[in-house]
């Protein structure tokens, strides 16, 4: 698919590289090896539609002043057959390139013809990543850093994939180890708790939701250690356990009572967390559980490996990884002395799974701003493993504030605990939270703003860039009603001359530079700052152009202007699984 700038630029390139052919022709310079130059956008057109500085780069080559290069260079130009109609030369020698009409007209016919594939690129063709995100404790509901971390994980996919990339999403169950064990230590004593006849006259006559919250509140009566989940969850299957099984278990051993509490609360809370998911619209191709790998015996073999390499040692007891040897700030513990593996194992085995077992070229992880070291320490561990390092990707996410009426929020007004991803779309429309998440770059703070996230104003980014596509969506339906179509007509036949409709077709021809330089950052902020710009441009060239009332030709490039500006949201807003409506 042709991209109207990357066109532009490798013209530049051949004006230049033509002219300089025709100067050696005509003896006004030597045929010597010359160095590269850029071709870039000035930021002011005033200054050009691109401009290249390849004066100063030949100047030292061509032992000549660059001002003096680039007049040259003007000179001997052939434009005709180009899309620029001018060429001027300015400061101490940049080339300044002016573009025709014809650019823009053919920058509108191509959103028109490439329609929901207008701003994909081949920039990661033949890649294949896999993209790990959310990946949330599945012993409790997912917090308000989830909620970033999968708005965030999700349009990083899409955006990926605009980019010519083959992804695949994925969540890690942390089904195995500490957690587990703390859960299932929680939920046995909540259950105990349940069972203790003497308690249980104090929740006489409460049932369901009043029965555990009785619980939770009264931690006096309930009192539970330090070392443990205390959330009102964790109550509430202890509870249902108990309604299906009554006591039966308290007389149990006590591995076997917090094995069965586990098998019974461990599957309820994976099947909340793919259902609150679901709702956020994002469906994963994979749930990897690391028990697999504790089973299928890739924990121990990483052991094994790294022992093989000469990459471990033994120190009181326990099996420690020579990580500083690879650039870690110190060497890690692999197997405790206890000969319990740390939690660092099965993760180097899972991360060995994705790009050796799987074969991606690229792991790409989303985490929390409090996994900044983890990234170094797992690359140590894939180079002693004979892996590329830099096959392995970290997004850092930073926290994420909410604010209302200026204040933090840090509690939920419904329940009291802290505001889960359920609850924040019970109050937050789906839509703003994936835009309003999708703000700033990913490894800035995010201050998350509730009132402003459901305000029907210009002030509420996703409103006004949806009000912008429903906009364009009722001036067509308008128009048509009129008896005002769209006709069939070349590119040739449009005519674009307002300095509003210019603007507005250079940034929507910047989109694929815009698809590639936020891919190869992994930062979807990009793609809201552009549409967000774009809402702008839109609504200022609504403000300064007419279409109804004028000559046919300018009704005619104007409502093909207003489709392609409307296919450009559509596609940009459906990439970030925002809806994009058509009436407001």
């Amino acid at each position: 698919m042709s991209n109207m700038i990357d066109l532009a630029k490798k013209q530049v390139r051949e004006i230049v590289i033509n002219a300089l052919g025709n100067m050696v022709a005509e003896g006004k310079i030597e045929a010597v090896a010359l160095p590269g130059f850029n071709v870039e956008r000035p930021a002011d057109v005033s200054h050009g539609d691109f401009s290249c500085n390849a004066a100063m780069a030949f100047a030292k080559a061509l032992k000549s002043n660059p001002r003096a290069i680039g007049q040259m260079i003007a000179d001997y130009a052939v434009l005709e057959g180009s899309y620029f109609e001018r060429l001027e030369v300015a400061g101490p020698g940049f080339l300044n390139f002016y573009i025709k009409p014809d650019w823009f007209n053919r920058t509108v016919m191509n959103v028109i013809d490439q329609g929901d594939s207008y701003g994909k690129t081949d920039y990661g063709k033949g890649k294949r990543i896999l993209l790990e995100f959310v990946s949330a404790n599945p012993t409790g509901p997912m917090h308000i850093g989830n909620a970033r971390g999968g708005a965030l994980g999700d349009s990083l996919a899409s955006l990926l994939q605009y980019a010519g990339f083959y992804v695949e999403r994925e969540f890690y169950v942390n089904d195995a180890g500490n957690q587990i064990e703390k859960f299932g230590k929680s939920l046995s004593l909540r259950y105990m708790q349940i069972c203790d006849k003497e308690k249980a006259e104090l929740l006489s006559g409460l049932e369901g939701e009043e029965y555990c919250n009785a619980i939770f509140t009264n931690e006096e009566a309930f009192p539970m250690p330090e070392d443990v989940y205390k959330g009102v969850d964790i109550i509430c299957h202890a509870y249902n356990f108990y309604k299906i099984n009554g006591d039966k278990f308290a007389a149990c051993d006590e591995e076997e009572r917090k094995s069965a509490l586990v098998d019974y609360a461990l599957p309820l809370n994976i099947e909340g967390l793919e259902r609150d998911l679901k709702k956020y619209r994002i469906v994963y191709d994979t749930w990897f559980r690391e028990s697999t790998l504790h089973k299928n015996g890739a924990v121990k073999k990483i052991v094994d490996m790294l022992t093989e390499r000469g990459y471990t040692y033994e120190k009181e007891g326990a099996v420690w990884f020579k990580a500083s040897d690879f650039g870690d700030d110190q060497d890690r513990v692999l197997v405790r002395a206890n000969g319990i593996p740390t939690y660092f194992v099965p993760d180097i085995a899972y991360h060995y799974d994705k790009l050796v077992t799987r074969g991606f070229d690229k792991a790409v992880d989303v985490l929390g701003a409090d996994h900044h070291g983890y990234v170094p320490r797992m690359k140590a561990a894939l180079q002693a493993l004979g892996v590329d390092p830099s096959k392995l990707d970290a997004v850092i996410m930073q926290m994420v504030m909410l604010v209302r009426n200026g204040e933090t929020v840090k509690l939920s007004k419904r329940s009291g605990k802290a505001i889960t991803l359920s609850t924040l779309l019970d109050e937050v429309p789906i839509d703003a939270a994936r835009f309003f998440f999708n703000l700033r770059d990913p490894n800035t703070h995010l201050e998350f703003d509730l009132e402003l996230a459901i305000e029907e104003s210009s002030n509420n980014p996703v409103f006004y860039v949806q009000y912008a596509h429903a906009r364009i969506c009722s001036i067509l339906r308008r128009m048509s009603e009129e008896g005002i179509e769209i006709k069939e007509i070349s590119d040739k036949e449009l005519s674009f001359t307002h300095p509003a409709e210019l603007a507005l077709i250079r940034h929507i021809a910047s989109l694929q530079d815009c698809i590639n330089e936020a891919a190869k950052d992994y930062n979807p902020s990009k793609i809201t700052r552009y549409l967000y710009d774009l809402a702008q441009l839109f609504h200022k060239f609504y403000d300064s152009c007419r279409i109804k009332g004028e000559e046919e030709n300018t009704v005619q490039s104007r409502l093909y202007l207003c489709k392609a500006t409307g296919r450009v949201f559509k596609n940009l807003l459906d990439m970030l699984k925002v809806e994009a409506p058509e009436k407001m």
